[in-house]
């Protein structure tokens, strides 16, 4: 009875050994299969669906007809291409302004910022502590005519009368870098928090100079970091709809504008979902030529290293 039990005792405590090396070897997929379902719910089951109805035709009363293209020739027929090219533009834009401002930024908060390194990174993270429209309607009070930015030019004699900011492609590029330029300022910082300054001393004691320093050991450790902050706003910023819509009124015209329009009315929601897909396919497109692109300047810039 006795040798029974051991055994029975043995088996038991053998089978929650394999369960527990059971657990501890699938455990990332467990961690990440809540998130893995939540996405396929929420964002790739509504973009299969997106996609199929960009080629289907339904009937007055909501039901399935068939397969069509001619949501995709209305939109050809209305030359809707000049719209998506202009927010690749804003887009592309933002993301080089932002480059050439967060770069700089996020340099001297990691390097040079000493004691004070905190702080300036909490003013760069405090915009996201606020709503959003309330940002957009602030600078409403500085760039309309009798704003400080109007106040400040005219102090310093450079304008003889107030200009008009809002409703201007300046007004719309000015929110865009705004908004944008912690998503390029924070993955750059977090490269540089992670990199070792005695690489400048030391190629500096080989006798590079600073711009050959920059090239051959800066730059390749920060190009990842500065791909990554360049996408998180060049991707967003395409598809952008408030700012264009608030600070540039109806004189322009950008990829979020079209989609809410047609998307908003009666009869024209296929024609939307269809331009949501030629649209993102370009983007996708055009995505993929930058991101080789990068790895053709980072390899021209570094002269040939990797």
């Amino acid at each position: 009875m006795e040798t029974i039990a051991l055994s029975y005792g043995e088996k038991r405590q053998t089978g929650f050994k394999k369960l527990k090396t059971a657990l501890k070897k699938d455990a990332p997929f467990g961690i990440g299969s809540g998130a893995l379902v939540w996405q396929s719910l929420f964002f790739y089951a509504p973009l299969v669906l997106m996609l199929i109805s960009s080629f289907s035709r339904f009937h007055i009363d909501g039901s399935f007809e068939g397969f069509t293209l001619s949501h995709f020739a209305q939109i050809l027929k209305l030359d809707y291409f000049k719209v998506i090219f202009k927010s690749l533009e804003l887009g592309f834009t933002t993301a080089c302004i932002t480059l050439l401002l967060g770069f700089p930024l996020a340099y001297t908060i990691a390097l040079k910022g000493g004691r004070f390194k905190t702080f300036l990174l909490f003013l760069v993270i405090i915009p996201f502590w606020t709503n959003f429209l309330l940002h957009i309607y602030a600078w409403f009070f500085v760039l309309e005519k009798g704003g400080f930015l109007n106040q400040l030019l005219l102090w310093l004699g450079l304008i003889q009368e107030p200009i008009h900011f809002l409703n201007t492609s300046f007004a719309v590029h000015l929110m865009m870098v705004y908004y944008y330029l912690p998503f390029m300022t924070l993955p750059i910082y977090s490269s540089l928090e992670k990199f070792d300054p005695t690489l400048i001393e030391a190629s500096m004691d080989l006798g590079a100079t600073k711009i050959q320093t920059f090239r051959r050991v800066v730059l390749p450790v920060l190009m990842p970091a500065i791909r990554t902050g360049f996408f998180l706003v060049f991707i967003p910023a395409f598809g952008e709809f408030v700012i264009p819509e608030l600070m540039g009124g109806d004189k322009f015209m950008f990829v979020g504008s079209v989609v809410s329009q047609f998307i908003l009315g009666e009869k024209t929601a296929p024609i939307g979902i269809a331009f949501t897909v030629l649209s993102g396919t370009i983007l996708l497109f055009a995505s993929f030529l930058l991101y080789k692109g990068t790895f053709a300047l980072t390899k021209w810039l570094t002269g040939g290293q990797k």
